[in-house]
C-alpha cells in the first residue's frame, strides 16, 4: 500500500490507525522508558481521564471465557505485606490464556489501565497491586492436569497460577519432585519464578529459575509467546527474576529429580559467628553433602531448646537441659539428608562424618527423621497455627538481603550485635549460597562474588495487649540495617527489590540497568505491566505516533 493510500485510510479510521501505529512504534523504534518516583526525570505526558463507568462498559463488552468482577475487589487490595490498601478497577478471573491475551491488547489499545498478574497475593509491598487498574487472578487460570515427563531429563508442565504444594503432591505419585524450593510452598509458580525462588536447595540447584525448561508468556503487548534458552532466549531470560516487568507467566516446564521417601533434619547451634559461617560455607562447596543448608540467627531468646523438642530429639538429652540460650546470640545451622528407609544406614554414616568435621556446640545437637513432604511443606504447619489465632495476617515489614561473603563478618558483628536486639517477632534466616550455580542471564541481581548470603528479616507486626504493634519500630529497624549497608559500603542487594526513585533502581541494576530497560520498551512498551513495583511509570495508550517520537527523543539526549 502506497504512502498516498495509507493516508487516505488514516483520515477513514483516524482512531483504529493511531492504535495500530502506535503499537507498532512502541514494539520497533529506540528510546527509554520513564521511570516513577523521582523529580528528575522527565515527566510523562499527562494520561487523559477516563470515565470509569466507560471503562467498566468496554471491559465488560469482551468475549471471555472467564469473566471480570468489579464489586469484590477487597483481597485484590492487600497483599501479605499487609501495608497497603489499593483496590483495582477490576478483577480478571482468566479460564485461558487467550483471556489474558485479550485483556492485554485491549488494554494497550483503549485505556490507559495498568496490570498486575496476582497469584497467593504474597509480595510484600504492593507488588502485585494495580490500583485502580486490572488484577489478574492467576489461580483461576485452569490446570486440569499437570503432565510430568519421565526420561532423562523429567520435566512437568504447569500452569503459572499452580500452587507448588500441588505440583510437589502430584509429581511425587511418580516418584519424582522438582529440584530446588522456597521455603513455603503454598506460592504460584509464575509468582515465585518472577522473582527467583530461594531456599535451602539452592547452593546445589540453583534457585527455582535456574530448574525451568520453558515458558509460556503473555507480554505486554498482549502477545502469547513460548520461550526458552534456545527459543526466544532474550524474553525467557528476561521474565526469569524479572519483577512481573516484561511478561505474565501462564505456564512453566519446571525440571524434576528422583525424590526421596524420607529427611533426616539436623540443628545444631553456635555462639561464634565465624565458626557457623565457616561451617556453612565448608558444607556447600562438598560434593554428596547435605541436601539443604540454611542457618537462622536467635537474638535474646530463652529456653530455646525445648522449644525445638517438639519436633525434634536431642541426640544427649542431659546436657541438651543443661545448656542455657539466655541472653546470648546465637546461631543455628539447619541442614537435611534426603533418603530412602533402605539406606538409612548408609545415610547415619554420612551424616556423622559430615558432622564431625563441624564446630557446633556438641551439647545443641537435634535431629529428627520425618517424611520429605512434611519437611518441604513445613512453613504451612506455622501457618495454620497463626491463622487460628488470628496472627497470620497482620503488617509483615520483611528485609531479604543478599550479602557478599567478604563482607559478611562486619554485616553480622554490626547488625546481630548493636541494631537489632531481639527477634521475638520472626525469624532471622542466614545462609550462603554459590554463585556457580545461578544463571547470569535472567533478570536476578546478586552480588559480583562466588559466595553470597541470603539474609531475610521476616517479622510479623502482631497486635499487642495494649493496643498497636510494632510496624513503625521493625520499619525503623530495617531502614537502620540498609543505612549501615551504605554507610559500609557493602555492595548489599535485595531479594524482593523494593525501591522509590531512580537512582535506587540503577544502583541496584548497576550495569545491567540500560539491558533491563531495553527489554522493558521491547516487551511492555506502555509499561502497562506490574505497577506495584514502582519501576516504570504507565505510558498513555492514546499518544500519538508523532509525540511517541518526540518523547523518545527527549530521553535519549537526557
Amino acid at each position: 500500500m502506497g504512502l498516498t493510500s495509507t493516508l487516505r485510510f488514516h483520515r477513514r479510521n483516524n482512531k483504529t490507525f493511531l492504535r495500530i501505529f502506535m503499537i507498532l512504534v512502541l514494539s520497533c523504534i529506540p528510546g527509554r522508558t520513564n521511570l516513577c518516583s523521582n523529580p528528575s526525570v522527565s515527566i510523562p505526558i499527562d494520561l487523559p481521564p477516563s470515565n470509569p463507568s466507560d471503562i467498566r462498559s468496554s471491559l465488560d463488552s469482551l468475549m471471555l471465557e472467564g469473566y471480570i468482577s468489579f464489586s469484590d475487589v477487597h483481597n485484590a487490595s492487600k497483599d501479605f505485606g499487609n501495608r497497603y490498601q489499593l483496590p483495582p478497577l477490576a478483577i480478571l478471573h482468566p479460564r485461558s490464556v487467550s483471556d489474558i491475551s485479550k485483556m492485554m491488547r485491549h488494554i494497550v489499545s483503549t485505556t490507559n489501565l495498568t496490570v498486575a498478574a496476582r497469584g497467593h497475593g504474597h509480595s510484600l509491598q504492593g507488588q502485585a497491586l494495580a490500583h485502580q487498574g486490572v488484577v489478574i487472578n492467576m489461580e483461576s487460570l485452569p490446570s486440569p492436569d499437570i503432565k510430568i515427563y519421565k526420561g532423562k531429563q523429567p520435566y512437568v508442565d504447569v500452569s503459572g497460577g499452580e500452587l507448588w504444594i500441588n505440583i510437589l503432591r502430584e509429581t511425587l505419585k511418580t516418584g519424582l519432585s522438582p529440584k530446588s524450593w522456597t521455603d513455603y510452598l503454598h506460592l504460584t509458580v509464575g509468582g515465585t519464578l518472577s522473582n527467583a525462588g530461594i531456599s535451602g536447595q539452592a547452593f546445589k540447584h540453583g534457585p527455582q529459575i535456574n530448574n525451568v525448561y520453558q515458558l509460556e508468556i503473555v507480554t505486554g503487548k498482549g502477545e502469547v509467546v513460548t520461550c526458552s534458552e534456545k527459543r526466544n532466549s532474550e524474553l525467557f531470560h528476561s521474565v526469569l527474576g524479572g519483577l512481573g516487568q516484561f511478561g505474565i507467566i501462564t505456564r512453566a516446564r519446571i525440571s524434576l529429580r528422583t525424590a526421596p521417601h524420607m529427611v533426616k533434619w539436623i540443628r545444631v547451634l553456635y555462639s561464634d559467628f565465624s565458626a557457623f559461617s565457616s561451617d556453612q560455607e565448608h558444607l556447600i562447596s562438598k560434593e554428596n553433602a547435605f541436601d539443604y543448608v540454611e542457618g537462622f540467627v536467635i537474638i535474646n531468646r530463652t529456653d530455646i531448646l525445648n522449644n525445638w523438642r517438639s519436633s525434634f530429639s536431642p541426640n544427649d538429652s542431659t546436657k541438651a537441659s543443661q545448656f542455657k540460650s539466655d541472653g546470648k546470640t546465637l546461631y543455628c545451622l539447619e541442614v537435611v539428608k534426603y533418603f530412602n528407609s533402605e539406606e538409612a544406614y548408609s545415610m547415619n554414616q554420612e551424616t556423622e562424618k559430615l558432622l564431625s568435621e563441624l564446630s557446633y556446640i556438641t551439647s545443641t545437637l537435634f535431629l529428627s527423621e520425618v517424611p520429605y513432604i512434611e519437611f518441604l511443606d513445613r512453613v504451612h504447619i506455622a501457618e495454620i497455627k497463626l491463622r487460628a489465632k488470628g496472627l497470620w495476617e497482620v503488617p509483615h515489614p520483611w528485609l531479604n538481603l543478599l550479602i557478599p561473603k567478604s563482607r559478611i563478618f562486619d554485616f553480622a558483628t554490626k547488625v546481630f550485635n548493636n541494631i537489632v536486639t531481639s527477634n521475638h517477632n520472626g525469624p532471622i534466616l542466614i545462609y550462603p549460597v554459590n554463585q556457580s550455580k545461578w544463571n547470569k542471564h535472567t533478570s536476578l541481581i546478586t552480588p559480583n562474588e562466588d559466595i553470597f548470603y541470603l539474609v531475610a528479616f521476616l517479622p510479623s507486626a502482631v497486635p499487642k495487649p495494649s493496643g498497636g504493634n510494632d510496624l513503625e519500630y521493625l520499619l525503623r529497624q530495617n531502614q537502620r540495617v540498609l543505612n549501615f549497608c551504605e554507610e559500609a559500603n557493602i555492595n548489599v542487594k535485595q531479594y524482593l527489590p523494593h525501591y522509590e526513585t531512580q537512582k535506587e533502581w540503577r544502583s541496584h541494576f548497576g550495569n545491567r540497568w540500560e539491558t533491563f530497560a531495553k527489554r522493558k520498551r521491547v516487551y511492555d512498551p506502555l509499561a502497562i505491566l506490574a505497577p506495584g513495583q514502582r519501576i516504570f511509570q504507565r505510558v498513555s495508550s492514546q499518544v500519538s505516533p508523532i509525540q511517541l517520537l518526540q518523547r523518545q527523543k527527549r530521553n535519549t539526549q537526557t
